[in-house]
């Protein structure tokens, strides 16, 4: 109608955080910090494979913190293509270790889904409201 004020946002406004936004980005933020923490006691002090080199595996996830805390949706955004590697890689040491390291493998699986999860809601939440290309 005219002179009815619209309730959908302007084509390049984003929503303001609210709750939904506050917990994904606490889920992401979480299970970001627990794949650090878990990619460096695993391969450092429970299961080390060699000199514990590979823990250099969580320095990709270090940048994403900041980013992460402070809302960036770039961030969300290259986040949820990385964790897949971490995804991948706990699948396939799973599948081929035994004891200590499959659940640990298994745990690096759940957090990295959670992430996941958590960044695509974050993107999804942002740009609801905007039109679809």
């Amino acid at each position: 109608m005219i002179g009815t004020p619209s309730t959908t946002p302007p084509a390049n406004a984003l929503v303001a955080p609210g709750a939904g936004l506050q917990t994904s980005r606490a889920l992401a933020l979480a299970s970001t910090l627990g794949l650090i923490a878990l990619g460096l006691a695993w391969e450092l002090w429970l299961a080390p494979t060699g000199r514990g080199t590979w823990a250099l595996k969580v320095l990709p996830l270090l940048p994403a913190l900041p980013g992460l805390w402070r809302f960036r949706l770039y961030t969300y955004r290259w986040l949820s293509l990385l964790v897949w590697l971490y995804v991948a890689e706990g699948l396939v040491r799973a599948g081929s270790e035994a004891g200590t390291g499959r659940l640990l493998a298994a745990g690096q699986v759940a957090l990295g889904l959670v992430l996941f999860a958590a960044c695509v809601l974050q993107v999804r939440w942002r740009f609801k409201g905007r039109p679809t290309p």
